[in-house]
């Protein structure tokens, strides 16, 4: 199994520790322009050549930032990869996003990357197969499509939602949309065991989750089964926290279990 690139987002005061533990570092740009320390952080990680990847801050949002101070910060950071804006749940409306971005011209080094978005798995298949003929090299599967409940009506709807992601990129490869030489982004879990799935999926190629730092925040250690239920806590609430008030030993325990319980 190819080693599968990992990032796990953290409050500002831990922006230099994620370094030790995250494989590549992932920007959120309206806090480019919010935050001055976050800012500084992201030019410091360019001059070291660390490798970025750009959201559009879809999740903290509500939709995709404005498209002008997106592209101001894909010049200015240069990014190895950017996440085109898409629209919650919306398979039509991401389309045309996406078909608007794949006549963009970004700077020669930055991969554009679409992120599939639908209400059942046929939009999902489709939405697929659409972003491929546009030719975007790298698709990116959100973690809370509402239709992964659909797929897996579990009673623990968090573990349903990451099972209906899996089943999702299983029948993609049923259907021959991908296959082992594509390229696919993880976005986020509702479930920490979810990745150990993707075992022998080789186009899995990086995946992003603060699930790990969120438990450890609410002070909830992973079990060797991770957690049973997503942490309610949201990093957008938690930017701003104090290093004297978060465990660093839970966190460290955290980022350790979630990669041991996943074999990654």
């Amino acid at each position: 199994m190819k080693k599968i690139k990992i990032s796990h987002e953290v409050p500002f005061c831990l922006l230099e520790k994620s370094r030790e533990f995250n494989d590549y570092d992932y920007c959120l740009p309206h806090l480019m322009d919010q935050n001055e320390e976050y800012r500084n952080f992201f030019y410091e990680s360019k001059k070291m050549g660390r490798y970025i990847v750009m959201d559009n801050s879809l999740h903290e949002l509500g939709e995709a930032y404005n498209t002008k101070r997106l592209m101001h910060w894909i010049e200015e950071l240069k990014p190895n990869e950017f996440i085109i804006p898409d629209v919650w749940e919306q398979y039509t409306a991401s389309v045309v996003n996406a078909r608007q971005w794949s006549k963009i011209e970004l700077p020669e080094e930055v991969l554009k990357v679409a992120v599939v978005q639908a209400q059942d798995i046929h939009e999902a298949l489709l939405c697929t197969r659409t972003y491929k003929d546009l030719g975007y090299k790298k698709i990116a599967y959100s973690y809370g499509a509402s239709y992964y409940n659909n797929l897996c009506p579990h009673p623990n709807k968090d573990l349903g939602k990451a099972i209906g992601r899996f089943v999702t990129i299983t029948n993609l490869y049923k259907n021959k949309i991908l296959s082992d030489f594509d390229r696919v982004h993880l976005l986020g879990t509702a479930s920490p065991i979810e990745f150990g799935m993707y075992h022998n999926f080789k186009c899995i190629e990086s995946i992003d989750t603060s699930n790990p730092i969120m438990a450890a925040i609410g002070e909830v250690p992973y079990s060797q089964m991770g957690l049973i239920k997503k942490p309610l806590a949201n990093m957008n609430n938690y930017q701003d926290m104090s290093i004297d008030d978060i465990n660093q030993d839970l966190i460290e325990y955290n980022v350790e279990m979630f990669r041991q319980i996943n074999g990654l």
